[in-house]
């Protein structure tokens, strides 16, 4: 569905990507992992349109991304979840979704996704109407995927969605995730919890330095002792 084929990106005239080509299937859930300053999240927001392409060819089902403005995107049926969740931290939770589904499709079907969000994640239900300030760090979290489902995107991008978070809520977001996949979404997920975000993949890339090092099925990545050191971060080695 998801097609990036050998797409370079500058910050002005500073390279960012060089030759980055990947794919997602539909309903497939794909993960980027990588060090530190690899670019995981320059692609994934090249994907989302808020970075334009140098050069090469992005497409979702066919149709051509790399020329459309990036309001454009989510009508194609994109929606991202940033790194940092973004919320809107003096408005309440039920403002914060109903901003995901402006689009008129959305709009339409607006409580129908609400209730679908409140199903997903309980814990927002009884927090509809107070301010998404007040929310721990993890409901934040769930605030933030579900304002990106309310778009009822066929590709749901995620930057970082544990970032911050404590070990459980980790778990309880990345069970979400597999939920939302399950239920026909296609999932790009960056994440630096690199055992959590293979464990739930089907396939993984893995970048370094702009450039794509790896790819393949996640139990194929860790078999290969140099990706665990180089840039899986896990050693192979016995104690």
């Amino acid at each position: 569905m998801l097609s990036v084929e050998r797409i370079s990106v500058h910050y002005g005239a500073a390279p960012a990507l060089f030759d980055v080509s990947l794919n997602v299937g539909a309903s497939e859930l794909v993960c980027i992992v990588g060090p530190n300053g690899a670019g995981k999240s320059t692609l994934i927001n090249t994907v989302a349109g808020l970075n334009r392409v140098s050069s090469g060819a992005l497409s979702l089902a066919g149709r051509d991304l790399a020329h459309l403005p990036a309001h454009r995107f989510c009508a194609e049926g994109i929606a991202i979840v940033p790194e940092g969740r973004r919320l809107f931290g003096g408005m309440t939770v039920r403002e914060n979704l109903e901003l995901g589904s402006l689009l008129a499709a959305a709009r339409a079907r607006r409580d129908q996704s609400l209730e679908r969000a409140c199903a997903m994640f309980p814990a927002l239900a009884p927090k509809l109407d107070r301010p998404a300030r007040t929310l721990s760090g993890g409901q934040q979290q769930m605030v933030a995927i579900a304002r990106a489902l309310m778009a009822q995107p066929r590709l749901l991008l995620l930057d970082e969605p544990s970032l911050g978070l404590a070990p459980a809520i980790v778990l309880e977001l990345f069970r979400a995730i597999q939920r939302i996949n399950a239920g026909g979404t296609a999932v790009l997920l960056v994440e630096q919890n690199v055992a959590a975000a293979l464990d739930i993949s089907a396939r993984a890339y893995v970048l370094d330095e702009g450039r794509v090092v790896a790819e393949g099925a996640p139990q194929a990545l860790l078999a290969q002792p140099h990706i665990h050191r180089a840039y899986l971060g896990i050693s192979t080695e016995s104690n």
